[in-house]
């Protein structure tokens, strides 16, 4: 499974703050730009890196936002520059991916797309690729189709997909159709879907060929197609700098689940893969503790250059990227950030609520340390 897939094209959005994670991530620093697992590079040249085999370093293109572009240039010296977009702010997923697959099938008719997050920790490269090699079978027969995670465990965190029918793909054994998706549930539902077995995890991989999923936003969101398609048209002349000036701002806001997945499921025009590797989106810092302890749950987990921590019968996380000396003593599951310019400290059971931290930030103007 080396050989690299002709038709098809990796799009990876890069983009949003990961407020979750503050004050490690920010908005001109994001996530995918942070090395979180400890591997020495990023994770989007981790993905880049898992997406090479499959694609080639010509086709893979990253969707960012105009402050990102020199980082991200930096972070892939051998992506194209054509195959960097530049958003002029965000947008959602429908319009990051929606615009990489316009422009796309314009210099590529028939082309096959995958989107793939920037900020997600995949293991098991194998297991991976044979995913992907599936997906792309079932989309050039005219599916959508996603790739669903495997669940390990009744989470509350991811939304889940429910299959159904087993397809007929010749290169797809595991392939199926849709059944629903499913918001994120509470703990009592997680566990029967859990049990259930016909439930995976979306982890938002979407592969189609990309006249396929731009029908199927036309159909569900015929303004913010005819938005996207004036944009593509311009995008390789001198024109490109008015239209998307000028056309991107009044784009509508709209996650590609709700845009695309989801009314295709309902006609029947969407299949899922299940992916059998591990994956985490490290949402939020509990995830993160989860992914670095490697099984030492009953010690502190260190990130950062800064080895100054002192732990004493303490379980948890320390991030640390500054040179103060940071001691925790009889504390279980503790999880401290430590930045030049803010301190966070809470637990797994409240890493989510973290987000709200930036929100008040905001509310009082506190911008500079967002």
């Amino acid at each position: 499974m080396t050989e690299t897939i002709d038709d098809f094209f990796a799009v990876i959005p890069a983009g949003g703050i990961g407020s979750r994670l503050w004050p490690l991530s920010r908005a001109e620093a994001p996530k995918f730009l942070h090395d979180l697992t400890g591997s020495g590079v990023s994770l989007l040249r981790e993905t880049w890196d898992r997406l090479l085999p499959l694609t080639g370093a010509d086709r893979i293109s990253v969707v960012t936002g105009v402050a990102h572009g020199p980082a991200v240039e930096k972070t892939l010296p051998d992506i194209p520059a054509d195959n960097v977009f530049h958003e002029i702010d965000p947008r959602d997923s429908s319009a990051a991916i929606g615009l990489a697959a316009a422009v796309l099938l314009r210099r590529h008719p028939d082309v096959i797309i995958g989107s793939f997050a920037a900020d997600h920790v995949i293991q098991r490269q194998r297991a991976f690729e044979f995913a992907v090699r599936q997906a792309v079978a079932v989309a050039r027969e005219g599916y959508i189709c996603t790739i669903g995670i495997t669940p390990s465990e009744p989470s509350v965190g991811f939304g889940y997909i429910q299959t159904g029918g087993e397809l007929d793909v010749a290169g797809a054994p595991m392939a199926s159709t849709v059944q629903r998706f499913v918001e994120k549930p509470d703990l009592d539902t997680a566990r029967a879907y859990f049990a259930d077995r016909s439930f995976l995890w979306n982890a938002g991989m979407f592969i189609s060929r990309a006249d396929v999923l731009l029908d199927e936003l036309k159909a569900n969101e015929p303004e913010l197609h005819a938005g996207l398609t004036e944009i593509a048209a311009a995008w390789d002349t001198e024109a490109r700098d008015e239209v998307l000036g000028r056309v991107w701002p009044s784009l509508k806001k709209i996650a590609i689940d709700y845009a695309v997945a989801e009314p295709a499921a309902e006609k029947g025009r969407l299949a899922v893969v299940p992916g059998q590797f591990d994956w985490d989106d490290v949402g939020d810092f509990a995830s993160l503790r989860k992914l670095v302890a490697d099984g030492r749950r009953h010690e502190v987990s260190i990130l950062g250059e800064n080895r100054n921590v002192i732990a004493d019968e303490s379980a948890g996380l320390v991030v640390s990227q500054t040179d103060r000396v940071i001691a925790v003593v009889g504390l279980d599951d503790i999880i401290v950030v430590d930045t030049a310019d803010a301190l966070l400290v809470t637990n797994s059971e409240h890493a989510q609520r973290v987000k709200s931290v930036v929100g008040t930030l905001h509310a009082r103007g506190r911008d500079s340390v967002l």
